[in-house]
């Protein structure tokens, strides 16, 4: 194991797989469905990620900011926004219901940053748990129905 930082400062643990394989049910309720970097120098940080891992990078967007999806083969491992207001990397961990999560985690002393919204990538928000640690969920909806 080891973290390290990209070129524009954000860290990124790196992890050499053993008897453990890491995530492979991704997208169950309570577990990571997907990551994120909110980058500081978009250029730079793409072109790394490509360069050290071997990643594709697919633009996806161009307007009103960039934003990239990086993947190995078929897989979807991630995506790079350009710009936002954290320039680190987030992680979204799945619920069934994400107001009602956002609920349960201020009744233990989290607080919700921003409510949930409906996008077309599902039902997106963030908050932070009680030490202040930020994470963001994510939720069915009609424009992203569970599979």
């Amino acid at each position: 194991m080891a973290v390290a930082l990209d070129p524009a400062g954000a860290a990124i643990g790196l992890w050499q797989a053993d008897q453990f394989g890491g995530i492979t049910n991704a997208g169950e309720p309570g577990l990571p469905s997907w990551f994120e970097l909110h980058a500081r120098a978009y250029d730079a940080q793409t072109a790394f990620y490509r360069d050290v891992f071997g990643w594709n990078i697919q633009q996806l967007m161009s307007e009103p900011f960039r934003y990239s999806v990086l993947s190995h083969g078929e897989d979807q491992l991630a995506g790079i926004m350009d710009g936002g207001e954290d320039f680190t990397w987030g992680i979204y961990i799945w619920t069934n219901d994400a107001d009602a999560t956002l609920a349960r985690a201020g009744e233990l002393g989290g607080k919700v940053i921003h409510p949930a919204e409906d996008t077309p990538y599902g039902r997106l928000s963030t908050a932070e748990d009680p030490c202040g640690a930020r994470f963001k969920l994510m939720a069915p909806n009609a424009q992203m129905p569970v599979a």
